[in-house]
């Protein structure tokens, strides 16, 4: 889908073919993952009242670390959506732009 007029941010992650998830599974090991996002932040950032012992870059790579088995974990879940679930995840991106411009979040 492109987006005319917008910045963004292409990656391209592996359908995993090691595992056998469902979709209980997956939004499990999602909220596993975003909780430990939602810790590096804030460990990392002493937010937690430990004392910080990492800084500038190794701060942000461990984050994006996290993030990245966030969105993995994301992708995951959308083919057991498409192929457990008959989602037509191309039709709900659409959906999802459609959202994003009426709230004002996205201007093409």
């Amino acid at each position: 889908m492109e987006f005319p007029g917008c910045e963004t941010k292409n990656i391209a992650l592996p359908r995993l073919n090691n595992l056998r998830p469902t979709l209980e599974s997956t939004a499990l090991k999602l909220m596993e993952e975003a909780g430990e996002l939602g810790a590096a932040i804030g460990k990392l950032r002493g937010m937690n009242g430990e004392q910080v012992t990492a800084a500038g870059p190794a701060v942000y790579r461990a984050i994006c670390r996290e993030l990245l088995d966030v969105a993995q974990t994301a992708i995951t879940m959308m083919y057991v959506l498409e192929e457990q679930h008959g989602v037509d995840i191309d039709q709900a991106l659409a959906e999802h732009v459609e959202k994003l411009l009426a709230k004002g979040y996205l201007k093409l």
